[in-house]
């Protein structure tokens, strides 16, 4: 048997063939193309940083000099120009970075005049050393004219889309670089003013320098102050010590055209060793029905990255709008992904935790204003806590119960104020119309009622059971509550009884009680926990209406004089006692439920029945 051998290891290069990557940069290299602004932008930016830098080191002395940055559209050429009067490159450092795919100047910069990890904090944006090459996204050639700040000869750069470029000199003066990109026929979208000014909004509305757009197709009014597109001091930037509500209400508006005042905003400036900034607010519903969508945008050093990326806000939270601008976040090349890390996971942590913090902070110091957002924002935080137990630990003191009289306690305020009658339970209502009669025998004996008027309120319900222990929910509709009992003697009457069991539903009992309320001869009653089946199970399609069995008791009170005339009618005038008990009944029904256009029709029968018999 002969076997194949090599002699030695070999060791080598993977080569890359430009003439085969460079179509797939074209198509592939960002999955939008207006990413290829914001990159070549963002070069222009750390251009500029990096001789502030130099400065800074005392390696360049800049004086008073300002930096700026100059985007220019010029339909008739076909160009789109991005200007910048920074650091600038010398032929050897062009034909270095430029002509290297992946070769990043920047993280060159940073370790040559940086420590390993200050490069993010200075401010420096470039790392992959691709952003350049977008450019060929929407260009079918791309100019680089540019100048040293050590005064070199300036050098003049051309490549087309195949690759192949030319190197020569050039006639420039000033310090700094510019990129002329060629728009080619199929992009012709980016020869347009408002699409150059609407993508600048999006991805340089905060970058650290001067960004100034102009249009060589239309002439300069005389005498027009010529303004940045750009914010170069965003408000995360600065200490909350110094930001006014005006000025979180105007950044707010600004930067998510929504003129409605949001409910509150959380400030974040996280030191060492998380390092990010950011500005997140809670928004004002239009109304219940309205579909809110969240958008925190994520940047880096000032640099739009993206929108509501998930490891960064939990979902529970999507719902927050604002800006987080984390200089330390493991990007990949396309900034629209994170490589999943500590870094990651302890950002989203300190989020949630300066989310909870804020809400029991306005629980304690602002409890009248916390009352006012608390219908808006109670669906979300309601839905948090069930989503994530340590969001609950950390807010159960600021969750309030919203009672039928509109004003509102802590779980814990109502708990103890309800110690004498109903000891560790919560009796609420979800339709304070619908359960109007029950309602009012709770308020007649003083015993206040959480309104849970939204479907997650119920579900919360259920989640606060198991975490608070013997606390209970119970809707008012439920059980006869002791606090509503008298302490009349109970005594059943066969023949009322007898009336009443010819009408009930199979699976409905009859109970005799006496009850403090004179006024209600009879009120109906479905047990807790069926209910809760059956609109769990209506909720998820798991049937058909009403083919769940509740668990519904029929309670007659024998304190009521109705009742009592009921029984003595039920001896001589039979006939008479069961409409009367049929009305009794169905009023008794008519506030459990709503009743359907038949239901309805024949209770107002049996109603007019009954005044031609007065």
């Amino acid at each position: 048997m002969s076997t194949n051998t090599f002699n030695s290891a070999k060791k080598g290069g993977i080569s890359v063939d430009t003439e085969h990557i460079f179509p797939i940069i074209k198509k592939w290299l960002y999955s939008e193309k207006d990413i290829f602004l914001r990159e070549i932008v963002s070069n222009a930016s750390d251009a500029i940083t990096k001789l502030r830098r130099l400065e800074s080191l005392g390696i360049r002395d800049g004086g008073d000099e300002s930096y700026r940055i100059t985007v220019s559209l010029d339909p008739d050429e076909k160009t789109l120009t991005v200007s910048d009067n920074g650091i600038g490159m010398t032929e050897e450092e062009l034909t270095k970075y430029i002509c290297n795919i992946a070769l990043s100047g920047a993280v060159d910069f940073i370790s040559k005049y940086e420590g390993e990890n200050d490069g993010a904090k200075n401010g420096i944006i470039g790392h992959f050393g691709l952003g350049f090459y977008s450019a060929f996204m929407v260009s079918d050639r791309v100019e680089v004219i540019t100048k040293s700040y050590t005064d070199a000869p300036a050098v003049h750069w051309s490549c087309d889309e195949s690759g192949e470029y030319e190197t020569d000199s050039s006639d420039r003066t000033e310090r700094g670089t510019s990129v002329i990109m060629h728009i080619s026929e199929e992009e012709g979208e980016y020869l347009s003013a408002s699409k150059i000014r609407s993508m600048l909004e999006k991805y340089c509305s905060f970058m650290p320098v001067e960004i100034y757009f102009e249009n060589l197709s239309e002439e300069k009014k005389e005498g027009e102050e010529e303004k940045p597109v750009n914010e170069i001091h965003p408000l995360w930037q600065k200490p909350a010590s110094e930001c006014t509500d005006e000025d979180y209400k105007d950044f707010y508006s600004k930067v998510f055209h929504d003129f409605r005042e949001p409910l509150f905003h959380i400030h974040i400036n996280a030191d060492y060793p998380l390092n990010f900034k950011g500005i997140l607010y809670f928004p004002k519903l239009a109304n219940e029905y309205e579909t809110i969508e969240g958008q925190v945008k994520l940047y880096y050093n000032q640099v739009y990255v993206a929108d509501n990326i998930k490891e960064v806000i939990p979902d529970y939270l999507l719902m927050l709008r604002g800006v987080l601008d984390c200089p330390e976040l493991p990007l990949n090349v396309s900034r629209s992904y994170l490589q999943t890390n500590t870094y990651v996971s302890k950002v989203s942590a300190h989020i949630v935790k300066k989310v909870a913090d804020k809400l029991t902070s306005l629980c304690n110091n602002e409890r009248e204003r916390y009352a006012k957002v608390w219908q808006d924002i109670a669906p979300f935080v309601e839905y948090a806590c069930m989503k994530d137990k340590k969001f609950y630990d950390r807010t159960k003191k600021a969750l309030l119960l919203t009672l039928t009289d509109g004003t509102a306690l802590t779980y814990e305020e109502y708990l103890d104020a309800a110690k004498e009658k109903h000891e560790n339970t919560v009796y609420y209502a979800t339709d304070k119309a619908l359960q109007a009669q029950y309602l009012s025998m709770f308020e007649e004996e003083g015993i206040r009622v959480a309104l849970f008027d939204k479907p997650i309120d119920t579900q919360f319900a259920s989640m606060l059971e198991q975490y608070m222990g013997s606390v209970k929910f119970l809707r008012v509709d439920a059980d006869v509550a002791d606090a509503l009992k008298g302490d009349g003697a109970v005594s059943e009457n066969e023949s009322v009884k007898a009336l009443f069991s010819d009408l009930v539903k199979e699976g409905t009992e009859l109970k005799f009680d006496a009850l403090k309320d004179p006024s209600v001869p009879a009120i109906l009653t479905v047990s807790e926990q069926s209910r809760r089946m059956e609109e769990m199970m209506r909720f998820y399609n798991m049937g058909e209406e009403h083919t769940f069995p509740t668990e519904s008791k029929l309670v007659l009170n024998t304190a009521s004089p109705l009742l009592s005339k009921l029984g003595e009618i039920a001896e001589s005038e039979p006939e008479k006692a069961k409409e009367m008990a049929s009305y009794i009944y169905k009023v008794s029904l008519l506030s459990q439920k709503k009743f359907s256009a038949e239901e309805m029709q024949s209770f107002m029968k049996d109603s007019y029945d009954l005044l031609m018999k007065l």
